[in-house]
């Protein structure tokens, strides 16, 4: 069973939105999913609760603070991804990070998610020393145009870990989050930019 963790010390550095669209994706592939939502506010459950019944099922557990890795998943579950809640740290990030494949990082072009990312990283580094867990970075809501995007590429550049993408900052995921969709349950078309820069995270994550 493969265990991917979103995390992120920062609340609002779109963890939520990274979570429900690499489950969406696994789905997509046809794997049985969980997605765990460990943060209090809940956001990946509630876009579960409106992901239309005619979409490949995602499965969920129930929030419990103290808890969050003792949900057995549902018979069969293939993949299962962790929204964690901001300001994790100590033993329960250890906790998390010892029984995940993969960690993703988001990170926003704000020199306040850039500190916090920094640090972040280091305790990562740490605890991942010894573990087969592999980690990385991705660039959320970036417009290219920016100076602050700019700052960001070439902060997450001086990081000693692999940088998957770029996403760009589009309504499309506020739109598609209100109904429960992602990237991967509309019309390639109409979202073909943003698809492109999820091949990346998507040939990375199904990497054994």
């Amino acid at each position: 069973m493969k265990v991917v963790v979103v995390a992120n010390p920062k609340g609002g550095a779109g963890k939520s939105t990274l979570s429900t669209n690499i489950a969406g994706y696994f789905a997509s592939q046809g794997h049985q999913v969980m997605l765990g939502d460990a943060d209090t506010q809940q956001s990946s459950k509630f876009w579960l609760s409106q992901r239309p019944e005619t979409l490949p099922r995602i499965s969920t557990w129930e929030y419990q603070p103290d808890l969050v890795l003792t949900a057995k998943p549902p018979r069969g579950t293939t993949h299962v991804v962790i929204d964690t809640p901001g300001g994790i740290s100590g033993w329960r990030l250890q906790e998390v990070i010892e029984r995940a494949d993969k960690v993703i990082v988001p990170v926003m072009p704000s020199v306040f998610d850039m500190q916090a990312t920094n640090e972040f990283l280091l305790q990562l580094v740490q605890i991942t020393e010894k573990l087969p867990t592999r980690v990385a970075v991705v660039g959320n809501r970036v417009d290219t145009r920016t100076i602050s995007a700019a700052n960001l590429r070439k902060f997450i550049e001086s990081l000693q870990v692999p940088v998957l993408s770029y996403l760009r900052d589009t309504q499309y995921y506020l739109h598609m989050a209100a109904h429960g969709l992602s990237m991967f349950d509309i019309t390639p078309s109409k979202v073909q930019k943003d698809l492109e820069q999820w091949v990346p995270i998507c040939h990375w994550l199904d990497q054994d």
